[in-house]
């Protein structure tokens, strides 16, 4: 492609909007375009890219026997409802642009398929003669974003590639998604990308197992903790760890203490000169469920300890049973106005006790009349602890379990683990920290959408059985920018060769001198023609400009017929380290298929 007839525009200046450093490079590279918030055109440059993306994760899925097809961006409301997912995704997350057609049928715009491949499954999926079976699509999805932010990091319309598997049992699913996991590992390895695969929470999404693929990059949004051994990865979402061991409590009978002024932690431990391993706290959270029951949690654990939301949000999904609902639409801790919709009198915020009274709530049909009371594992083996009083300015000491506190009923695991943590695996490993982007996610779903959704084959026994399923993404268009978010400098893109837009670019000094335009002519034509993917900068600009957008849009060589005719060589700039080469014309070719397919293998 001559650059003279492409549409290309760089920016000197940093786009006002841009935040992180890939999203600022794709829109002065002239990548993409912002159309509105959180929606972007890609540009011939970006196109190129996501189908190189593509390409490399068609190989990959295709290798591994899955079929790809093409499912419908619009779904009817009827489905998610089916799943019990519609009131999650359109008013909990709230992530689903719904919409009603002219016969007034409420329609979603696809985030994720499960609900249609699953009714595909169903209506074509008779006997377990026709199992396994594993279908995929690339494909664009939509998410109203609350926040879109960092191009194409978290647009409200994005490709990506979702896959969908269907099995008789366990071992089946296992084995798919093993293979999965090193597809997945391949297709970030082949991108040129360094990353980490990590335990993961599941979600929205739901089922058992689930693991992501993090791209390792500083602008990151998730924190990935991890051990030096390798043996251990998760996001901090799902991590777990051994917390510090508990400190001896200075206090040996029990008695109610004037605390003025420590409605925190660091300030109550230093009034009683004692360690936060032995206090409880009791944190309040504000749960509603998807039948618009409100129920206030009340959660005790160790007080160097934090709760972990998305910890806490699985563990009361479980309990949604108690309460006639299937999902919690909001978790939040409740704030001043929140209280006054359902509190008959002030909380004693800050030295609330375990015991608090269920007083404290003004019961409707709205809100559940008494608090759900869960312990962290961290605080049930504590001994002659300090906690609140339930009076504002007063604590407790030396207060037990059974004796002075009853022991709430559940028990759960919420705490967040943290770099420093001892490894549950080995206390030796300590948990270290980075930043990633979630570029791939695997779950093994099981039964869950097969099971509300009546999605059943017949066994060899000939019963009717409800199929294991699993569930794989790739965010395509994701992947790509956090390629440039992983690899960049201060001159611009450093693509990696494999999904690079082009692999050379041929930058004319002066497009007045003849000789350097016969021999950029020469080898625009050679390279191209021997799978040498090569653009041709003839504009006519200054050769500065030319060097600085070459250096900008980060095409991997560049390539200056210049002072070097002479000696009938061209010089050859690696963009990566930009070490210059002076190289004969003749064997430019060769010399460049060599760099690429090592750089590529």
């Amino acid at each position: 492609m001559r650059l003279s007839q492409m549409l290309f525009v760089t920016l000197r200046e940093d786009p006002a909007e841009a935040e992180i450093p890939s999203h600022k490079l794709l829109l002065r590279a002239g990548y993409i375009r912002r159309i509105g918030s959180g929606i972007y055109a890609y540009l011939p440059l970006m196109w190129r890219v996501l189908k190189k993306v593509s390409q490399i994760v068609r190989e990959e899925m295709d290798a591994t026997g899955a079929q790809e097809c093409l499912l419908p961006q619009l779904q009817p409301a009827d489905l998610w409802r089916e799943s019990g997912r519609w009131d999650t995704y359109t008013q909990a997350e709230g992530i689903m642009f719904a919409m009603t057609d002219r016969q007034q049928r409420e329609l979603g715009l696809g985030p994720t398929h499960e609900e249609v491949i699953t009714t595909i499954a169903k209506d074509m999926i008779r006997s377990y003669r026709q199992l396994p079976v594993h279908l995929y699509q690339i494909q664009t999805k939509f998410r109203d974003e609350i926040r879109p932010r960092f191009g194409l990091m978290r647009g409200r319309e994005f490709i990506m590639k979702d896959g969908y598997s269907f099995h008789t049992n366990e071992e089946s699913l296992k084995k798919t998604y093993q293979d999965m996991a090193q597809a997945y590992s391949n297709m970030l390895r082949r991108s040129g990308l360094q990353f980490r695969a990590v335990d993961a929470d599941s979600g929205a999404i739901g089922g058992s197992g689930s693991q992501e693929f993090m791209v390792l990059a500083e602008a990151g949004e998730d924190e990935v903790l991890y051990t030096e051994d390798g043996q251990y990865a998760a996001n901090v979402e799902k991590a777990v760890s051994m917390p510090a061991d508990v400190e001896p409590s200075p206090f040996a009978t029990f008695e109610k203490r004037e605390t003025p002024g420590t409605e925190t932690i660091d300030k109550l431990c230093k009034f009683l000169k004692c360690s936060p391993t032995q206090v409880v706290k009791n944190v309040l959270y504000q749960a509603v469920y998807d039948n618009g029951i409100t129920v206030l949690v009340l959660v005790s654990i160790r007080g160097d300890q934090d709760v972990n939301q998305v910890k806490l949000l699985n563990e009361l999904t479980k309990l949604a049973g108690n309460y006639q609902a299937k999902n919690v639409l909001f978790l939040t801790v409740p704030d001043a106005e929140a209280q006054q919709k359902w509190a008959a009198k002030s909380l004693p915020l800050g030295y609330m006790a375990p015991d608090v009274a269920d007083d404290y709530i003004a019961g409707s049909k709205e809100v559940n009349s008494k608090f759900l009371r869960l312990v962290d594992r961290t605080a049930v083996e504590l001994t002659n602890f300090v906690t609140g009083s339930n009076e504002s300015g007063y604590h407790v000491v030396g207060a037990n379990w059974n004796q002075e506190f009853p022991l709430p009923a559940t028990v759960v695991g919420v705490r967040s683990a943290k770099k420093g943590d001892r490894a549950v695996h080995n206390p030796q490993q300590t948990l270290q920290s980075a930043r990633g982007i979630e570029v791939g996610h695997i779950f093994q779903l099981g039964t869950k959408y097969s099971q509300a959704m009546g999605a059943t084959y017949t066994s060899e026994q000939g019963e009717e059985m409800p199929f294991m399923m699993g569930c794989y993404g790739v965010g395509v268009s994701r992947l790509a920018q956090s390629a440039v978010e992983q690899s960049y400098d201060k001159d611009g893109i450093i693509w990696p060769v494999a999904i690079a837009p082009y692999h050379a670019i041929i930058s004319i000094p002066n497009i007045s001198d003849a000789q350097q335009v016969e021999v950029a002519e020469k080898l625009y034509a050679e390279l191209n023609q021997s799978g040498i993917e090569t653009l041709l900068d003839d504009r006519d600009e200054r050769a500065g400009v030319k060097f600085k957008d070459a250096d900008l849009i980060g095409i991997p060589y560049r390539i200056v017929p210049g002072r070097s005719l002479k000696a009938g060589k061209v010089e050859v700039v690696e963009r990566a380290t930009h070490k210059s080469h002076e190289i004969l014309i003749d064997e430019v070719n060769s010399t460049l298929k060599q760099w690429i397919e090592a750089a590529i293998n």
